[in-house]
């Protein structure tokens, strides 16, 4: 077992098609899909041993503007995810910000296309 904090996440998918498309097209992802209870799930593909979580749709899973953030990497410079974010159908909150001065690198927060408030982190 690694020492993340984090070792899952879910992000809530209300079309589970259309929350792919976006993740495939903001962050180049790749999916392996599953059901479960009733739940129609899309897993993120990561390599071994690495963080990873999942697309979910179902009943009990609704997006939000106001719930937890999940940060994704967002490679050497967030601002290529970033700029890919609109055209995927999701809105730009915040942009590429520096954290105290850029010393700990930068972040980004965005609207997904299902409604989740997700973040983008990057060292540059």
């Amino acid at each position: 077992m690694n020492n993340n904090l984090a070792t899952w996440f879910e992000l809530p998918a209300a079309d589970l098609g259309r929350a792919q498309d976006f993740y495939r097209h903001v962050l180049n992802s790749t999916f392996k899909l599953e059901e479960m209870n009733d739940m129609n799930l899309a897993i993120f593909e990561a390599e071994e041993g690495a963080v990873s979580g999942m697309l979910v749709q179902g009943e009990c899973y609704q997006p939000s503007e106001t719930g937890a953030v999940v940060y994704f990497n967002g490679g050497a410079d967030l601002n290529e995810p970033l700029a890919k974010v609109e055209a995927g159908g999701g809105r730009v909150l915040v942009p590429k910000t520096p954290i105290h001065d850029g010393d700990c690198g930068y972040f980004a927060l965005f609207i997904d296309s299902e409604g989740n408030r997700v973040g983008l982190y990057s060292p540059a």
